[in-house]
């Protein structure tokens, strides 16, 4: 028996690595008594899978993972009920949203998920001049980088994972946009995207709104939430 669970990681709780989140969720399951499946060997470990990981410091409101539960012991575990329960026993910030039954044979999200949208405040520079700048970027053929994986300096072509980028206008703090990017073959990272665009671009605030797969020729989300509005009242406000 396996469930999928969407959950938020908003406020503070950004600067806490991957890792650290990941004992944070064991803790959570443990109090909560929820009947964990377990790994073989000579340290079994929670049948826990993340999906993509949301780098330090970014905050996100379509964030997954799945867990498998024990066949002998869930039968009474009531899935749709899990946020109620986890999210009181989660930080302050990391918000369960919605959870879902999931078929044994599902593919895994690092698998399925083929790219992310992310809202992005920048600055410096005008709403304008970033438009004149995205509209650049789109119309290249390509965006040649150079970015740093696993302590070497490997040159990219980023303009195949920019799939759309729209400037949204002003907010408290610099100019916000919205990106989607690809996250297959490599992924893309907000401050990657902001220094294709112009060298001088700072990365002032990031949030993972979407994470999107294909299925049956049609994009969607891992899991929908009931109210499709629900993550609006979370994005970043405008000024007027």
């Amino acid at each position: 028996m396996r469930a999928r669970l969407r959950y938020t990681k908003l406020g503070k709780i950004r600067f806490t690595s991957h890792r650290d989140l990941a004992r944070m969720w064991e803790r959570a399951f443990r109090r909560i008594n929820l009947p964990l499946a377990y790994s073989q060997g000579f340290s079994p470990r929670p049948k826990v899978s993340f999906g993509l990981a949301l780098p330090t410091g970014h905050e996100s409101v379509a964030e997954y993972l799945d867990v498998d539960l024990d066949p002998d012991k869930a039968a009474g575990t009531d899935i749709d009920l899990l946020p109620a329960r986890l999210t009181p026993a989660l930080p302050v910030g990391v918000d369960v949203l919605a959870a879902a039954a999931l078929d044994d044979h599902a593919p895994s999200l690092q698998h399925e998920v083929t790219s992310c949208t992310w809202e992005i405040v920048c600055h410096p520079g005008s709403a304008g001049e970033l438009t004149e700048l995205v509209a650049r970027a789109l119309a290249a053929e390509s965006l040649v980088v150079t970015r740093e994986r696993k302590g070497q300096e490997v040159t990219d072509d980023l303009r195949p994972a920019l799939l759309s980028v729209d400037v949204l206008g002003p907010v408290e703090g610099g100019v916000l946009l919205t990106a989607e990017l690809a996250t297959q073959p490599r992924g893309v990272r907000p401050a990657e995207l902001l220094r294709a665009l112009a060298p001088g671009l700072e990365e002032i605030s990031a949030r993972r709104t979407h994470q999107w797969i294909q299925r049956d020729g049609a994009r969607d989300e891992p899991l929908v939430l009931d109210a499709p509005d629900a993550p609006h009242a979370l994005l970043v406000e405008r000024v007027s």
